[in-house]
């Protein structure tokens, strides 16, 4: 019998993620054969391996298109205890002249058998438009339409704005009175958005470098790491996501377990 690719029964570093989880930008990507997943590994075997690596996936595939009930539950039922995904929504959502009239396509969204993945249902992202400004009245519409929760599963919402315009003093109580969070970027074309009064710290970081093995010189990632734990020592309710997201995707694996080894 061949000797298998990892062992399933490991419970990965999700099981001691606590409250800082770190991952990378869905798991089919097919430089990372390889480099992350081994040259042999089957591709249904993916997800369990990158489950066992990682803490948490960002998933892109729902903000394209809507998935099956049964696709969700999978996910859940590949992944060992603590692992977490947070899920892009629907662009039909967002990418609107009008937000406040988004209500049917995130009705369908959060209907669409989201809650199947139960207690590994991270937090949902509603990434805009960069051409997309901030109207206060349209937004709070749109704001307005967020569920709390679904199925008895409690929902949470971060959103991603990625117009300069977003940076007005307005933004951040408007998105807190409706319990949501502003991601923070690290992209140079986007605002960084610093949410400090939040319980949840989202980061998007996009500046991994193909020159660099792990996309992050040492000394940036030990500067999030520090950041990350300084951040949860504020308050229990306190948690933080980062996700290596774009750059040099091909590093994103390599820099999020090189920050959960800083972590540990």
């Amino acid at each position: 019998m061949p000797k298998p690719d990892f062992d399933l029964d490991s419970p990965g570093p999700a099981a001691s993620a606590g409250r800082i989880r770190v991952g990378i930008g869905g798991w089919i990507y097919q430089p990372w054969r390889g480099t992350f997943f081994p040259e042999a590994l089957s591709h249904n075997r993916e997800l369990p391996y990158a489950s066992r690596h990682l803490s948490a996936i960002e998933v892109n595939a729902t903000y394209y298109r809507s998935l099956k009930p049964a696709s969700f539950a999978a996910w859940r039922e590949q992944t060992p205890d603590g692992f977490v995904f947070s899920l892009k929504a629907t662009r039909f959502a967002t990418n609107r002249k009008v937000l406040a009239t988004a209500g049917e396509s995130i009705e369908r969204f959060v209907g669409s058998g989201i809650t199947e993945l139960g207690p590994k249902l991270g937090p949902i992202l509603w990434q805009f438009m960069p051409t997309k400004r901030f109207d206060p009245d349209d937004f709070e519409g749109f704001l307005a339409l967020l569920p709390r929760n679904a199925g008895g599963v409690p929902l949470r919402h971060v959103l991603d704005v990625r117009h300069e315009s977003f940076l007005a003093p307005e933004f951040l109580p408007l998105a807190h009175r409706y319990g949501c969070t502003a991601v923070h970027t690290d992209a140079p074309q986007f605002p960084a958005i610093a949410d400090a009064t939040s319980d949840l710290a989202y980061l998007r970081l996009m500046r991994s470098s193909a020159d660099c093995a792990t996309g992050y010189p040492q000394s940036a990632l030990v500067a999030w790491a520090d950041g990350a734990r300084r951040w949860v020592a504020q308050g229990p309710q306190r948690e933080v996501f980062v996700y290596f997201i774009n750059g040099a995707k091909e590093r994103a694996p390599a820099a999020a377990e090189e920050l959960i080894r800083l972590l540990r």
